[in-house]
């Protein structure tokens, strides 16, 4: 049953990624991420990762793609671009693609799990718990991307009061 759920996350997953990337109108893709990011929040449970999966809903599915659709409004798209120059490149795009998936395939196949060493192995997950050890790593280990990260949303947040505040002046 388990090996059932992960094809169906999985293909689920895949799937409205694919629809994300190829999807004409700019609401529809942030719809379909939103549907990639539940997915992928299911798998994160399956995992057991509890705090993993309510940081995907809260963070990705709420905060980012929120983002998303303010930029996309802003924007204020009234026509789907087209672009008939780039459609002779789907064969080459297809044999680029073809070319990754036997070379990730070749890599795959010689795969051997390594040993759990250090802080995050399973019987310190056992015993203390993701949460605890998740932010002990993070605010520890990696301290400088979560503060880069941070201060990166900062920016983007600023950066769109700012652009509504223009579209806003030039209205008046």
């Amino acid at each position: 049953m388990e090996k059932v759920l992960f094809g169906y996350l999985a293909f689920a997953i895949l799937a409205s990624a694919f629809l994300v990337v190829f999807s004409r109108n700019a609401v529809k893709a942030v719809l379909w991420g939103l549907v990639m990011f539940l997915h992928q929040a299911v798998l994160f449970l399956t995992l057991q990762a509890e705090f993993l999966a309510a940081i995907q809903i809260l963070v990705y599915a709420g905060a980012v793609l929120v983002l998303f659709l303010f930029v996309i409004y802003l924007i204020n798209l009234r026509e789907e671009l087209k672009w008939p120059r780039f459609l002779g490149t789907y064969p080459l795009a297809f044999l680029v693609i073809f070319f990754f998936l036997v070379l990730a395939g070749a890599g795959i196949s010689g795969f051997t799990p390594a040993s759990p060493k250090g802080s995050l192995s399973p019987q310190a997950l056992l015993s203390q718990g993701h949460t605890r050890l998740l932010g002990e790593h993070l605010f520890r280990e990696h301290i400088l991307a979560f503060e880069a990260a941070g201060v990166l949303l900062l920016v983007a947040v600023l950066g769109a009061v700012v652009l509504v505040r223009r579209i806003r002046e030039e209205e008046k």
